[in-house]
């Protein structure tokens, strides 16, 4: 009967019909029903230790990316004037690392303008950059115990089935060997097999902004337009008050130019000495977005302070579109028009509230939060005193980081509303509801007949060919379910697997938590997969496209490893 309702489980995660959290409900329930589930242990798994330093983990996580700390380490990292292949390879190893020791789509979500600068830089669409980067982040997640939910189940398996969880770091070497190769795969051969179906001018350059900048007491005309001109903007009118200067007139103190570029206008005060009035933060999570006003739009005839005063001094416009260049009006006196572009800045939660009541179409995101230093030194500091408890002090998990969330909560050094709101609730419940289902998988006898015959099959085998075959089963069952579903299936039916085989149990459960992660096939199985999809223009195909030979790759790599490991 249990493996019936895994069965009927599976059958709707894959028709994606019912949302995951609410069929792995229904799969409790279904156990509840049959008597394979006591009454009593039917919500256990909300207080699993897993589930709760999943939810820390998160937290932190988005900390680390609130405070900009992990936008600035790929900034730093990612050489700004090498070549294409260079600079692909330095993101794709930068977002791995990142998503070692945070949320795997945080670290995609930190590292995905990067990946768009790179590919107009190399005058290439975003199409050959953001499925590598989405790969690596996923490898990236391997190589450490809360690189992903999954290794946290795995860890809570091996405790409840031999006494003890996984170390920080026990997945390490067989991590880092898989994702070496797959880095090195993805950025020599893997990015070259994508189809590029378009190559636009508009793809290959940032798009203008309109600004105003206004001047110094210390400014000196005669080297005004070199530093312009070196920053690559250009002066279009100047204004005093309200009033345009005419052409060559000499500027004073608190004069305003305005000035199209490319780049934002902070990058532009900071190489020019000129200063400019847009507040670099509007929230401590502030990013920009570049949006159209559709027809119909309330802000329709209005000026851009409108904006601010609309959302209750959340947003602010900081730049607008190239309309303004040609009219060269100070911006106080410009009305918003239907199909101008306005870059507004914000917190992301307000931008997307605000944009479907405005009527706006948002077109892309840019400028990533600048680094909050003081906050991210405390934060990075919080988070390894919590890692080197695990390691050196035998803390679990679960206290570690939990405990780590409520330091940041209680210093404030994330804000109140993006605590829980940080955490993926989702995920939480399908963790917490899927997690008595497996255990009667293992209770029931199921999983002990699946091993049975899944070790008879490999009855003989080479080492190398048990746990490559693991890790095959694992990583087809991840294709229609998501790793943390698939993880909690494949521990205790690996580890059966590995006592009927005399094959050591850590090595089996290392290569279902390979395998587990390893969806590189289709974009469904994972969500950095899919959240690539729409901005890099992909078919349901491509991902196979660059995907089957890393999946080969992944499962020679992993079988090789860990057969010399635990030989």
């Amino acid at each position: 009967m249990s493996a019936l309702i895994l069965v009927g489980a599976l059958i709707l995660f894959v028709s994606e019909r019912v949302r995951h959290d609410l069929v792995a409900f229904a799969a409790l329930f279904a156990c509840l029903a049959t008597g394979l589930v006591a009454p009593k242990d039917a919500f256990s798994g909300f207080a699993d230790p897993a589930v709760l330093a999943v939810a820390g983990v998160l937290v932190i996580g988005r900390a680390v990316e609130l405070s900009g700390f992990a936008s600035g380490v790929a900034k730093v990292l990612i050489p700004s004037s090498a070549g294409f292949s260079l600079r692909l390879a330095s993101l794709l190893l930068v977002g791995a690392l990142l998503s070692a020791f945070m949320n795997n789509i945080a670290a995609l979500v930190v590292t995905m303008p990067i990946a768009n600068a790179i590919a107009r830089d190399a005058k290439l669409p975003p199409t050959v950059t953001l499925m590598p980067l989405a790969f690596a982040t996923i490898l990236g997640g391997m190589t450490t115990l809360i690189g992903t939910p999954a290794n946290l189940i795995l860890s809570s398996v091996r405790e409840s089935e031999l006494g003890q969880p996984f170390g920080f770091f026990a997945m390490t070497p067989v991590g880092i060997a898989v994702a070496g190769a797959g880095l090195l795969y993805l950025s020599v051969i893997g990015w070259r097999l994508l189809p590029v179906r378009a190559r636009s001018e508009h793809l290959s350059r940032p798009p203008w902004r309109v600004f105003e900048l206004s001047l110094s007491a210390n400014d000196r005309d005669e080297d005004r337009l070199a530093r312009l001109r070196a920053a690559g903007a250009r002066a279009l009118a100047a204004f005093r008050g309200l009033n345009i200067l005419p052409a060559g007139a000499r500027l004073e103190e608190g004069d305003r130019l305005l000035i199209m570029s490319r780049s934002n206008q902070w990058d532009v005060a900071d190489r020019t000495g000129l200063l400019t009035a847009a507040p670099m933060n509007v929230a401590s999570d502030a990013i920009t977005a570049r949006v159209t006003v559709a027809h119909g739009s309330p802000l329709a005839d209005l000026g851009y302070d409108e904006v601010r005063t609309r959302s209750q001094e959340r947003l602010e416009v900081v730049a607008v579109g190239p309309r303004v260049a040609r009219e060269r009006k100070p911006l106080v006196r410009m009305r918003i028009r239907p199909g101008d572009q306005l870059y507004l800045r914000g917190r992301q939660s307000d931008l997307a509230e605000f944009v479907g009541r405005a009527r706006l179409l948002e077109i892309d995101r840019l400028d990533p939060t600048p680094v909050a230093r003081r906050a991210a030194v405390a934060i990075i500091g919080i988070f390894l005193i919590a890692i080197l408890a695990i390691v050196a002090g035998g803390v679990a998990p679960a206290l570690a980081f939990v405990g780590a969330a409520i330091a940041l909560a209680a210093l404030r050094l994330i804000p109140p509303q993006d605590v829980y709101r940080s955490i993926d609730w989702s995920v939480l419940v399908l963790l917490a509801a899927m997690i008595p289902v497996g255990q009667s998988f293992e209770d029931s006898g199921a999983a002990a007949i699946a091993a049975q015959w899944l070790g008879g099959m490999l009855q003989g085998q080479a080492l190398f060919v048990v746990i490559g075959a693991l890790c095959l089963v694992t990583l087809l069952l991840s294709i229609f379910l998501n790793n943390v579903a698939t993880a909690i299936i494949m521990g205790p039916l690996a580890i059966d697997v590995a006592r009927l085989l005399d094959v050591h149990p850590d090595a089996a459960l290392l290569a279902v938590l390979i395998g587990a992660s390893s969806d590189f096939l289709t974009p469904i199985g994972h969500q950095n997969n899919l959240l690539v999809m729409g901005p890099g223009g992909y078919r349901f195909t491509d991902y196979a496209r660059m995907g089957a030979l890393l999946v080969l790759l992944t499962i020679v790599t992993t079988a090789l490893t860990l057969s010399i490991l635990y030989r």
